[in-house]
């Protein structure tokens, strides 16, 4: 027995009792067992005997879905610890390979030790790079798309523990779909990304009122790189961010300014505002108008992957979705009267980001240049019907779910929104006939 085998192994847990839970605090699995693979080939291994129980797979990241789309259920579940090695990074090709379960954080670390960056981010680095490619995370963009749309290479673990590496000009098909594969065509073990020479970003934060930013939408999102606002319900402000690119030199906040503004103002006492609103929702109009004014406009100018992310230590649930970029004024003007004309007390502010469209089949960008649109509630706090209302309004607009963030979305209605949905379902019934990497939520999502 090797080394790596032995650690893998003594990390393998039947479980009796236990229960995975995610990040949220809203999905739980009890897995049959758990299981550490520290390569890629105790991976298939690990696949390999599962498939001889019969029993499902399922890799679960750093549990940042709000969906139950990591969900092992009654199967196997992967946890990717182990596998976070850097397996190269090619200068001349612009690229870097690492393992699946390397979080976010550590790769724009090692990225920025040897020059290096992601061309785009999401707004938190704390997944893995598979669980966020996988589940379509992405950050805003006027010309950068998703994470999964910067992947050049795929090593893949598919059903029968086979391991297939994929991209253009390899497994090509495979390459489609699995790059935002929702878990559904194997396991991911590598990914190699496209990467480009380090760049600051110069970021302007800035009020504005509400019919303001509505009315310079399509300006503020052609003229900036990444633009994105959120919108705080009860009130007509909103706090836009625009980042750039800067020549330099890098000019940080102060490390009490960003202490206090990103640390203490918006984890520290937002969980307290958040906790007072859940208990005394009659509050919550007044505090949205005091929170709403304590952003005030600032600019500073740092690595690109500081600017884009920021911490989130507040939990809560979150619906997410991907309308056409020229629907998007009308859709937040009906989510404001629909807020307004309810009874609802809404803390969480809205938040609005954009993408290109893309390439890849379940990208909530395919095909179209998208506004996101995400509507959050506190932890804990009993939905008032505000994610279902929110829901009806987005889907007249043709809108896609966010794969792993909460929502009534099915198969029927998810092939009515996605053009090559029936291209996805087609592969996965060739790469995976038994449904080794199923569960509840792609049985509802993908069909059967």
């Amino acid at each position: 027995m090797s080394e790596s085998t032995s650690r893998s192994r003594n990390r393998s847990t039947t479980l009796e009792r236990g229960r995975w839970t995610n990040w949220a605090g809203n999905q739980s699995a009890r897995p049959s067992r758990v299981v550490a693979p520290a390569s890629t080939a105790e991976l298939s291994e690990a696949v390999r005997q599962a498939a001889a129980e019969g029993l499902t797979v399922k890799a679960v990241g750093s549990g940042h879905s709000f969906t139950s789309i990591a969900s092992a259920e009654s199967g196997v579940l992967v946890q990717p610890d182990l596998l976070t090695a850097v397996r190269g990074i090619d200068r001349e090709a612009g690229t870097v390979t690492v393992e699946s379960g390397l979080p976010l954080e550590q790769l724009n670390r090692l990225l920025e030790a040897a020059g290096l960056s992601l061309t785009n981010m999401g707004d938190i680095m704390v997944q893995t790079v598979a669980g966020a490619t996988s589940t379509g995370t992405h950050g805003t963009g006027r010309d950068s798309g998703s994470l999964a749309a910067q992947i050049r290479e795929l090593e893949i673990v598919l059903a029968d523990g086979t391991v297939t590496t994929c991209s253009p000009t390899e497994n090509a098909e495979l390459f489609q779909g699995a790059r935002l594969g929702l878990g559904a065509l194997g396991v991911v073990s590598a990914i190699t990304f496209g990467v480009e020479p380090l760049f600051l970003l110069t970021a302007h934060e800035k009020p504005m009122r509400f019919d303001e930013v509505l009315a310079d939408f399509d300006d503020l999102a052609a003229v900036n790189e990444h633009f994105e606002f959120y919108w705080f319900p009860h009130t007509d402000r909103c706090s836009t961010k625009r980042n750039n690119r800067s020549q330099g030199p890098a000019t940080p906040l102060p490390r009490f300014r960003e202490w206090l503004d990103d640390e203490f103002l918006s984890n520290t006492v937002w969980e307290g505002v958040c906790r007072v609103g859940r208990r005394v929702p009659a509050v919550i109009p007044t505090i949205a108008q005091v929170s709403s004014r304590a952003w005030s406009e600032r600019s500073y100018t740092d690595t690109a992957y500081r600017v884009f992310t920021s911490p989130r230590r507040v939990r809560f649930i979150e619906m997410e979705y991907a309308v056409p970029r020229a629907a998007a004024t009308e859709v937040l003007r009906e989510l404001r009267a629909l807020v307004e004309r309810s009874d609802w007390r809404i803390s969480f502010p809205v938040e609005v980001r954009i993408a290109p469209a893309d390439d890849l089949w379940l990208s909530t960008a395919g095909g179209r240049d998208t506004c996101y649109i995400a509507v959050h509630l506190y932890r804990g706090t009993t939905d008032p019907g505000y994610f279902s209302a929110v829901e009806r309004i987005m889907t007249a607009h043709q809108g896609r779910p966010h794969w792993g963030k909460l929502h009534t979305r099915d198969a029927e209605y998810l092939a009515s929104v996605y053009p090559r949905f029936g291209d996805f379902v087609a592969l996965r019934n060739r790469v995976d006939p038994e449904r080794r990497f199923g569960n509840g939520y792609l049985r509802r999502v993908l069909g059967d």
